[in-house]
């Protein structure tokens, strides 16, 4: 075989393999991505994979009955979806307060979180930050 061939079939064999892991790392990605959306998204839409939504909780929606399990409701202020989850609430959980719920919509259209994320406002700042800020000399209004 010419050299020239030999080229040609290692061109070729380098560019099917280079495909092949290209495709393996998007179908890998694709499987692991986690979609974010609003109330107002999720009314148009019928999802069965992971999801995240976020939004305020809606003030007097709360439920904490004693199995252990809580029922809020998540609102961006045009609609809202009723969240259920079964663990520890994060510390910053409370009425009013921005939310992110990871987990999936059942057929009834009650999302089943499997991890609560709340948010915190642009002032927060953690303690430790104010008190070294404060040391140095800078003025503070730690929440």
């Amino acid at each position: 075989m010419k050299p020239k061939h030999q080229r040609f079939i290692f061109i070729i064999v380098a560019i099917g393999l280079l495909a092949g892991s290209v495709g393996l790392v998007l179908n890998n990605f694709n499987d692991n991505l986690v979609f974010f959306y609003s109330p107002t998204d999720l009314q148009n839409k019928s999802l069965k994979n992971l999801i995240r939504i976020g939004g305020l909780i809606e003030e007097g929606s709360v439920q904490k009955p004693d199995s252990g399990v809580t029922q809020f409701v998540i609102t961006d202020l045009k609609n809202s979806v009723i969240v259920v989850y079964k663990g520890i609430l994060p510390a910053l959980f409370r009425e009013g307060q921005g939310m992110v719920a990871k987990g999936k919509i059942g057929d009834d259209g009650v999302f089943k979180a499997d991890e609560l994320l709340a948010k915190h406002d642009e002032n927060y700042m953690p303690p430790e930050v104010a008190k070294a800020l404060e040391k140095s000399g800078y003025v503070t209004e730690a929440k």
